[in-house]
């Protein structure tokens, strides 16, 4: 087995802004101008820094591997621990689908935009991208941990930099803003569905914060730096997310950017605003940087906590395989396998950038039962186990904890319920496709949760006789 990778503070914030912030998704946000202030903020208070707090609790409290899964397990069980940790594995597969057609086409927008469109160039490169960096993992969480901070600051931090540093350059010169600021312009109008959506995907954009838990064991003084490490990242990328989706706006009108088909297309017209067209070659590599690192972050992250599901004997003994740097082999194996299959689906779709968004759709209800899950975890320890040390303690007792928590829980509920609203563009499509869209989610959120649950009950009987036929009473 390998040394403990000994990740420090500034490693581990590193690496929960590669698992969280993406300046892919800043030009759909910079669409909301001034409005978009409300909604990140909205998403940081109700859900993001509740995420954060509790995370840094329960990490402190249990610095063990296993992360939400031992959260949960500790509260409620190990079959509702395995559920956990499954909705948090389940959602990664769909997204990498997406994220890796995203490079794809990205890739193709530098060399010849027409690539794009080709399926068989985006489906190869997908897939060649997704086992790249399962192979990556393979040698270790240190290899994983120095990716990430070079990426999260190479694709992301430093590109982010650039873009808040072009927006000062463009006002000071003299330029308008493309949008005119005013009070009300900063108000969101919360009468449509259109904006609940937008809220609910708001919380999606900035999920996250609490899978590096399942690295807790790889850092220095976990029940000190974990926590520290929590605030710097939620501080950084708050106002990452704000000031870069808002430079946008301020350069680019933002009717032009709702037509853009995609992050170059948006960017493109941010530079060519400036003067610097030649430049969006060079920014749609940081976006490949960027996106690259997420996957590299997202591939080890919620299989180590399967793998302590594993390990547990909750999971058959093939799927404990670990190599000499302590990495589950066929967990990541299995893990790229599945979303290679997924990406098949861009033959069959009418369009590439259609292929995936029901999946995601259902992708983001399962992380949103997650949260229920591990929110609740974190009240009812409060209350079953008071007495363990948490050198991170959110204030306020027993209340401060259930507030806490307890809007997360809330909001969450409230994403997951706003996540079954047809978008418009089904909508449109009469009454029988938002009904089959509702019905998707609901049956495969349902099939999920029930498939989990049984296995793990399975798995639960069966080391029950193993243990009866190996020590009879």
């Amino acid at each position: 087995m390998s040394a403990k990778a000994n990740m420090s503070v500034f490693t581990l914030s590193m690496l929960n802004i590669a698992a969280v912030l993406s300046i892919v998704n800043f030009p759909t946000q910079a669409v909301y101008g001034y409005q978009i202030i409300f909604y990140i903020s909205a998403a940081a208070v109700c859900f993001f820094i509740p995420t954060a707090l509790v995370s840094a609790e329960l990490a402190s409290a249990w610095p063990y591997d296993g992360g939400v899964y031992l959260w949960v397990k500790e509260a409620f069980g190990p079959q509702w621990g395995f559920v956990t940790v499954c909705m948090q594995w389940l959602n990664s597969l769909p997204w990498f689908a997406t994220v890796l057609t995203f490079i794809a086409t990205t890739i193709a927008y530098i060399f010849n935009p027409e690539l794009a469109s080709n399926r068989r160039f985006v489906f190869s490169v997908a897939v060649t991208t997704m086992w790249l960096c399962t192979f990556l993992n393979f040698r270790g969480v240190k290899l994983y941990a120095l990716l990430s901070s070079i990426g999260a600051i190479a694709g992301t931090i430093f590109p982010v930099a650039v873009i808040i540093v072009l927006a000062v350059w463009y006002l000071s010169d003299g330029n308008p803003a493309a949008i005119p600021f005013s009070f009300h312009a900063m108000l969101p109008k919360l009468d449509s569905l259109k904006e609940w959506m937008l809220l609910a995907g708001m919380m999606v954009a900035i999920a996250g914060i609490d899978m590096p838990a399942v690295h807790v064991t790889d850092v220095n003084n976990p029940q000190k730096n974990f926590p520290r490490a929590i605030l710097i990242s939620s501080v950084l990328i708050i106002l990452l997310s704000i000031c870069g989706s808002l430079s946008i706006s301020l350069i680019v009108p933002p009717q032009q950017l709702s037509l853009a088909s995609g992050a170059p297309d948006a960017f493109d017209k941010m530079l060519t605003a400036l003067g610097l067209h030649w430049l969006t070659p060079v920014m749609c590599l940081f976006l490949i940087c960027g996106a690259l690192t997420t996957v590299i972050t997202w591939t080890l992250g919620p299989s180590k906590g399967l793998l302590e599901v594993a390990k547990e004997g909750y999971l058959p003994p093939f799927w404990q395989e670990r190599n000499r740097y302590d990495i589950p082999v066929r967990i990541l194996t299995l893990q790229a396998i599945i979303p290679s299959l997924i990406a098949t689906v861009i033959f069959f779709m009418p369009t590439i950038s259609g292929a995936f968004w029901v999946m995601m759709a259902l992708s983001a209800q399962l992380y949103m039962m997650m949260y229920l899950l591990m929110f609740s975890a974190a009240i009812r320890l409060r209350y079953s186990k008071p007495d363990v040390a948490r050198p991170y303690k959110i204030p306020g007792g027993k209340t401060g904890m259930f507030c806490v928590a307890g809007l997360g829980f809330l909001t969450s509920l409230v994403s997951m319920a706003a996540g079954f609203i047809p978008p418009e563009d089904i909508r449109a499509k009469g009454i029988w496709h938002s009904l089959g869209y509702m019905s998707f989610l609901s049956a495969g959120t349902v099939f999920f949760l029930i498939a989990a649950w049984l296995l793990c009950r399975r798995q639960t009987k069966k080391k029950a006789m193993e243990t009866t036929v190996n020590h009879p009473s």
